[in-house]
């Protein structure tokens, strides 16, 4: 790891800068833009029943919203107060009442009318609940009657038949380390997180590419870097107060480019709440756009390095940082063979991309001595996910841009803590401080005193499907146990996740709140447990940011609304063992957050030091400034590894268009808004090039279907500034066309792009029958035509 320390926040630069303003009309006026203002006065309205509690949340706790890792109202990149309106968006949910209990009880089928947001709106879960088969209803059931029948399922069950979840609702790395811990010590490993469907596609490469799945640089060495490039990310709607670093990089001569199938306006054009010049005059963001095709990413990438390798022809040491390479890299030869080899005609059409701006971008590069290259979920939901991030490492490696100041690679996470989530071991693959596997098995065996479960563990996605097998399967997954979390809203076909969530025996909801995944019926019961949030945690808690800080979030008294009933998450999963295993649960008995702590620090020793965070502001980083620092990485020989990867074959025929799903004003699946503030897009929007839409005499606004062999999906076109070929619908909206079963190859998340078809709707409803499908689509026959 590396030897040198973070030093701090910087100081920003005091001069404005004309030079970067969208417009001189003040705040914006006239434009398509959030309402940040409005929003801050709409969350203090939200709040004001519980307005003092909410203001001790913003100023002493660690956000629970994004993973940037802002601890009251300030973190460790910038100096001056940080706030966002992701962070405004998830406040009522630790402020809010309870669910009114006439509401809680009514019919099963009139809590079924209410979608998510409505049904989060509610307000939280009083106390345990449970529902039967034929039950109409939830009934109240006391926390000993609810643990006790999970109990007494668990005893009944092999251990390869039920399965752990946790989501990324504010966890804390105390909660995620306690609850892969209690799923080992009841005998199982299928115990997944919401972090490794998003990244763990990042840390897989990384760790094959450079020897370890993390950040490796700051937002700080955003902030003067040559070069600043975000692929597939659109940081400013997932973690807004980036957009400031964004400015101060701007501010010190740093290009900001995009690489992306749609000009996101976010990324463009921003209005920065907490800067007062970019709040009044706003902010040009990107200084340019590469709009790539969906899944065109390696293509573009192996465009860049071939034409390294031809400026190498020409004069050597041009493109190529061969002091580093020759001292820190292997398989350079290799690498440049399997480049050189690509043609230009593959690259092209793959990319969608010119040979002539991928030469811009190579050259740029070429001739930056620094470059920080950041990336999102438009690199890691694919089936080739791993290889697109080992060739973003490629690159990094051939230039050098790795282990110093203004350099580096940084998975961009989107919610707080979720990189600690597979640090504390909360994943099939992997134990605290490594992976479940070789040595550390062992060395985790000895420190928790009990035996491993001897089999691999299965991702979420599989763990689903296999709650379909045959009765008498050993895999057969009968009982889910789940932290938060809606698979209905996150997991590829949601028919089919419907279906096995009802053909389980028992489902537990840990949660704050009810969803639509939690109205589902399920065989023998549905228990639901009441838990406590992040900020009201006994004894506080840590969460773990995109850049390795470890942050100390306080315990903070004084909720005018508290949930009396809830439990703090890891004493729930710490009453289970009890019940389940009582002669040997004082392995797991943990009394306090700070026994918990003290063992984090000798479970995974990167975490060194958080047994001492103990107040407010307390904060340390984990392996050092920068990762890798000088060259020298964490692989068997200290060596980085150029990966040669192949472009893939989408197999794209005539006419298809590519789908990608993206994200609104929203938490993950929790949506905010109808409307996507930055274009105006509401949530059943298609984004579609003009030039498609020309083809296909489609005009604004007009009502399209857009389907292939796993779904249809019916909305309104949207002409937004999108590579041809590739549209955007909204996420979870989306999902109906993705199918279950397509994972990375890898990392094992599911596939969120998919080819599409696309029509006007009232000539797909006169043809359907026809020419698309042998049997008739329901919901087409219901609709009225057009």
């Amino acid at each position: 790891m590396g030897k040198t320390k973070h030093n701090g926040p910087m100081k920003k630069a005091k001069m404005p800068a004309p030079e970067h303003w969208v417009s001189p009309v003040p705040f914006g006026l006239g434009k398509v833009k959030p309402k940040h203002i409005r929003d801050s006065f709409k969350t203090m309205w939200e709040n004001k029943d519980n307005l003092n509690y909410a203001k001790n949340i913003i100023t002493k706790g660690v956000c629970d919203g994004c993973a940037l890792g802002v601890s009251g109202l300030y973190d460790q990149t910038l100096t001056g107060p940080h706030v966002c309106t992701t962070r405004f968006n998830v406040l009522r949910l630790n402020t809010m009442p309870a669910i009114d209990e006439d509401v809680l009880h009514s019919d099963i089928d009139e809590l079924r009318k209410y979608s998510s947001t409505e049904l989060r709106k509610l307000g939280r879960i009083p106390y345990p609940l449970i529902r039967r088969p034929g039950e109409r209803s939830f009934s109240r059931i006391s926390w000993d009657d609810a643990m006790d029948q999970i109990a007494a399922k668990m005893k009944k069950l092999d251990p390869k038949q039920y399965a752990f979840y946790m989501t990324s609702r504010g966890i804390t790395n105390e909660s995620y380390y306690v609850g892969g811990k209690v799923a080992r010590f009841l005998g199982t490993n299928n115990v997944d997180n919401a972090s490794r469907i998003c990244h763990s596609p990042s840390k897989t490469a990384l760790k094959r590419s450079i020897g370890v799945g993390a950040s490796t640089s700051n937002y700080q060495d955003w902030i003067g870097t040559d070069v600043l490039l975000f692929w597939g990310s659109v940081a400013s709607n997932s973690s807004p107060v980036s957009t400031k670093y964004m400015l101060e990089a701007k501010k010190k001569g740093t290009k900001i480019i995009v690489i992306n199938p749609y000009k996101e306006p976010s990324m463009d054009k921003y209005w920065v709440p907490s800067v007062p010049e970019s709040a009044i005059f706003g902010t040009k963001v990107a200084d340019d756009f590469y709009q790539v095709n969906i899944g065109g990413d390696i293509a573009f990438m192996h465009g860049i390095m071939k034409h390294w390798f031809d400026m190498e022809e020409e004069a050597h040491g041009s493109a190529i940082n061969h002091a580093f390479v020759d001292e820190h890299v292997n398989d350079y030869e290799q690498l440049k063979q399997h480049v050189v080899a690509q043609s230009w005609d593959e690259i092209i059409s793959s990319s969608g991309v010119s040979k002539e701006r991928i030469i811009e971008l190579s050259e740029l590069l070429a001739n930056s001595k620094n470059a920080v290259f950041a990336w999102a979920l438009g690199l890691t939901m694919h089936t080739f996910a791993t290889d697109n991030i080992s060739q973003v490492a490629n690159l990094a490696l051939l230039r050098g841009f790795l282990g110093r100041k203004h350099a580096g690679l940084m998975p961009f996470r989107g919610h707080s803590s979720v990189q600690g989530s597979g640090e504390m071991g909360a994943d099939p693959f992997v134990l605290p401080g490594g992976d479940y596997k070789g040595d550390n098995i062992p060395r985790i065996e000895k420190l928790w005193n009990f035996k491993l479960p001897a089999w691999q563990g299965d991702i979420v996605g599989v763990s689903l499907e296999n709650i379909m097998l045959p009765e008498d399967h050993e895999r057969k997954i009968k009982m889910y146990y789940m932290s938060g979390g809606n698979f209905l809203e996150t997991m590829p076909d949601p028919d089919f996740i419907e279906e096995a969530l009802a053909n389980l025996e028992i489902r537990v909801h840990q949660d704050i709140i009810l969803n639509t995944s939690t109205l589902v019926d399920a065989r023998e019961a549905v228990i639901v447990l009441p838990a406590k949030t992040r900020y009201e945690q006994e004894g506080g808690g840590t969460s773990t940011s995109t850049e390795r800080m470890v942050y100390f979030s306080p315990e903070i008294e004084g909720n005018k609304n508290k949930i009396e009933e809830a439990r703090a998450e890891w004493k729930i999963y710490v009453d289970l063992a009890k019940r389940v295993k009582p002669e040997t649960a004082h392995l797991v008995d943990f009394k306090t957050g700070q026994e918990i702590r003290d063992e984090i620090a000798v479970a995974n020793p990167a975490y060194e030091g958080v047994q001492h965070l103990k107040r407010q502001g307390d904060v340390f980083q984990w392996g050092g400034a920068w990762l890798c620092e000088d060259g020298i990485c964490p692989t068997e020989d200290g060596r980085g590894n150029l990966i040669p990867v192949d472009i893939p074959d989408l197999n794209r025929k005539p006419g298809d268009f590519y789908v990608t799903t993206r994200r609104g004003k929203q938490f993950n699946s929790m949506v905010y808004g109808e409307k996507d503030p930055f274009n105006q897009a509401d949530r059943y929007d298609v984004l579609i090039s003009s030039n498609d839409a020309r083809r296909l005499s489609i005009h604004e606004g007009e009502a399209v279907v857009v389907y292939n062999q796993h779904g249809v999906f019916q909305g309104k076109a949207r002409i937004a500034e999108m590579a041809d070929s590739n549209i955007g619908v909204h996420f979870p909206e989306g999902n109906f066309l993705l199918p279950k079963g397509r994972y990375e190859k890898f990392a094992g998340i599911p596939d969120y792009n998919i080819a599409v078809q696309v029509e006007k709707a009232d000539r797909y409803n006169a043809r359907k029958d026809t020419k698309y499908y042998e049997k008739p689509v329901e919901d087409l026959e219901m609709a009225p035509p057009s």
